[in-house]
């Protein structure tokens, strides 16, 4: 019978071995989360009941057009924090919600739902959506009790190549009501899964 000749790895060798795949492993996963997938933290309550504190989402990058009813990470525009609206007359205690944000966009992520498209007409009517006249089905969405929040009879249209988002907590989310829709350009992706905790695994 011909033996093997085949000579043992040293132990250099299998160090060497690890190292470029681990150094392998890490890269993939590098690269996974610069253009495929990128976990992200649910930092606020503004989209609860579907979203809490501390939750953990992963978001595909490659999924920058949404539709209608995704939840979305995203950068806001300037001034999203002081809910200034681009159109100084509409948002916070105004008949009617922003539909001009400011022209720039911030290095910081939100993450909120898609509740109107582009050259959708709307107005907002205790919380719920009114689009193109027809009110929303939003079985996920938190009863709103704040008029000033809730209500904005006026109807506006959101502007080509926009989309008008809000948290599913409609009484405590700072939103595209505040501070206007979100240019495609400032969508990072479509967030699709739920990996922590572990009693909310799961699809979005």
């Amino acid at each position: 019978m011909a033996r093997s000749t085949a000579k043992p790895k040293s132990a250099l060798g299998n160090v060497l071995e690890l190292i470029v795949t681990v150094a392998v492993a890490v890269g993939l996963a590098l690269l996974i989360q610069a253009f495929l997938v990128k976990p992200y933290r649910i930092p606020s309550g503004s989209m609860e009941p579907t979203l809490v504190p501390g939750q953990r989402v992963l978001v595909n990058r490659l999924d920058t057009h949404p539709s209608l009813g995704d939840v979305v990470v995203f950068h806001p525009p300037v001034g999203a924090e002081a809910e200034r609206c681009g159109n100084p007359s509409q948002g916070l205690n105004s008949s009617a919600a922003c539909d001009k944000a400011t022209p720039e966009d911030t290095g910081e992520t939100f993450i909120k739902r898609v509740v109107g498209l582009p050259g959708d007409r709307i107005s907002i009517v205790n919380g719920h959506v009114i689009r193109n006249g027809h009110m929303e089905k939003a079985p996920y969405a938190e009863p709103c009790p704040t008029p000033s929040v809730c209500t904005f009879s006026q109807t506006i249209t959101v502007p080509p190549g926009e989309y008008f988002m809000m948290g599913d907590n409609r009484d405590d989310s700072d939103d595209s009501r505040f501070w206007g829709p979100i240019r495609q350009s400032w969508i990072i992706g479509e967030a699709f899964f739920t990996y922590w905790p572990p009693d909310r695994i799961g699809t979005l």
